[in-house]
């Protein structure tokens, strides 16, 4: 169930799909994990998805940024320096890309994951300092959009 662009993206229950663990990578339990595609941006370089998880405890590694928003039940994560957050529903958080990091699912979770390929630091910050000339010089403005006359109203309408 992938989308392009603009939305919207509701997942049925029915889309999720196996996304198995790597056996080598659990720990302890039986993590039975899924996922489902919501939307992709016209370049690739971002996703969002649904993921779900049962009980277990194994490795993950993150070969791209993710931010995650918790939907249900919650995760103990663990990063390589041994810090670690209790990750409950409603809480957001990042996951740096290539890293590894250890995930204990007491009971359930599911997830909204937003995925991006990350960028050289040096690259982001003229990027941001391009997008600000181009605003602050009147470069990067709204498109216009065209009014025409609704043939049964006097007052102009947007094409929609």
């Amino acid at each position: 169930m992938r989308t392009y662009g603009l939305g919207p993206a509701a997942p049925h229950p029915d889309d999720f799909e196996p996304a198995p663990i790597r056996p080598e990578w659990v720990i302890a339990g039986r993590p039975q994990a899924r996922a489902v595609e919501l939307v992709r941006s016209p370049d690739g370089t971002c996703t969002s998805a649904q993921w779900d998880c049962t009980a277990g405890t194994f490795h993950w590694y993150f070969w791209v940024e993710e931010t995650v928003h918790i939907l249900d039940g919650e995760v103990l994560v663990r990063d390589g320096n041994g810090r670690h957050a209790l990750l409950r529903k409603g809480d957001v958080a990042v996951m740096p890309a290539n890293t590894w990091m250890v995930w204990h699912v007491e009971r359930y979770v599911r997830k909204l994951a937003y995925c991006r390929f990350p960028v050289p630091r040096p690259f982001g910050r003229l990027v941001r300092m391009l997008q600000q000339m181009r605003t602050r010089h009147g470069l990067r403005q709204p498109p216009r959009l065209q009014l025409r006359l609704d043939e049964t109203a006097s007052a102009a309408t947007v094409p929609f």
